[in-house]
């Protein structure tokens, strides 16, 4: 389903075709890569820390302005576009899902930082003065170790890497922490992940609740008290966040994309999607296409 979205692999940015890490002061990149300010998505892991610049970006067609010192994190499969404005610069790291399990042992460790959650409010963040010395030098090292050839290279990437992480993850995260319910309850965050999994082909509530061995009503009740939201508006929501991906793809028809979303017909897509977003899909592709011409 993702193939038929604008997607960038890493291998097609390296200039050594390198499939695992991709390390790059900002304005080198943009210049190489010119063709990345419109929207598209990621097979990989993708940080951007800006060092000076403005403008806006947007990830899943949520905007955010470009300030000195902001750092953002993205998983892959996520959509997002740039608006510069004047000179940018800072530094893009771009990481296969592979990179750090090897190493780790544990498939889940990223997932244990706030900012690859996937969701796009938590994981665009304006880094506290305190720590701009001690990430700008960590991302100087990561540049100076990405040029050398040494033995353990990748090692030293993984380990600053990893400092980076945890350096933003402890100064930020008691801030944003209250705001990541599906991080602090362990069974909206396994119900998260399983729609993630599943919402192509599961859509009731109470399937869910079966899978997570509760019942429908103890589903909803989490979902209320954490989300302010009943069970099935957050499967929909992910449904539409995903119906908003594909429509950004011009090479898909609605209906196409009503079928790649398992919607019996083209009508029945139109008539959910309209209820939930307030337009109808060509209305919206048509906005966003303007949105990103001005890019």
């Amino acid at each position: 389903m993702q193939a038929n979205i604008p997607r960038i692999d890493i291998n097609s940015l390296s200039e050594h075709k390198e499939d695992d890490i991709l390390i790059s002061r900002f304005a080198e990149y943009l210049a190489i890569h010119p063709n990345l300010t419109s929207p598209h998505r990621h097979s990989f892991y993708h940080l951007l820390f800006f060092t000076e610049g403005g403008g806006m970006h947007t990830i899943d067609f949520n905007h955010f302005e470009v300030k000195p010192y902001q750092i953002y994190f993205m998983i892959p499969g996520q959509v997002h576009s740039w608006d510069f404005q004047g000179h940018v610069e800072g530094f893009v790291v771009n990481f296969s899902g592979d990179f750090f399990q090897s190493f780790l042992l544990r498939p889940e460790y990223l997932a244990s930082f706030s900012f690859f959650s996937g969701i796009s409010e938590e994981s665009v963040i304006n880094l506290p003065e305190h720590i701009h010395p001690s990430v700008s030098q960590l991302f100087e090292d990561l540049m100076k170790q990405s040029a050398q050839k040494n033995v353990f290279r990748e090692d030293m990437i993984r380990i600053l890497l990893l400092q980076i992480f945890i350096t933003i993850e402890q100064n930020t995260s008691q801030n944003r922490q209250q705001n990541i319910p599906f991080k602090t309850n362990i069974l909206l965050s396994n119900f998260h992940k399983l729609i993630e999994k599943n919402f192509i082909e599961i859509r009731l509530p109470g399937e869910y609740a079966e899978l997570l061995n509760i019942t429908p009503n103890h589903l909803n009740a989490l979902c209320k008290e954490h989300l302010g939201m009943q069970a099935g508006e957050v499967i929909r929501n992910r449904v539409v966040l995903e119906a908003k991906r594909l429509l950004v793809n011009l090479g898909l028809s609605v209906s196409e994309i009503a079928y790649k979303l398992n919607f019996n017909d083209n009508s029945y897509f139109t008539k959910f999607f309209k209820k939930e977003v307030g337009v109808n899909p060509e209305v919206f592709r048509k906005k966003s296409t303007l949105e990103s011409g001005k890019h």
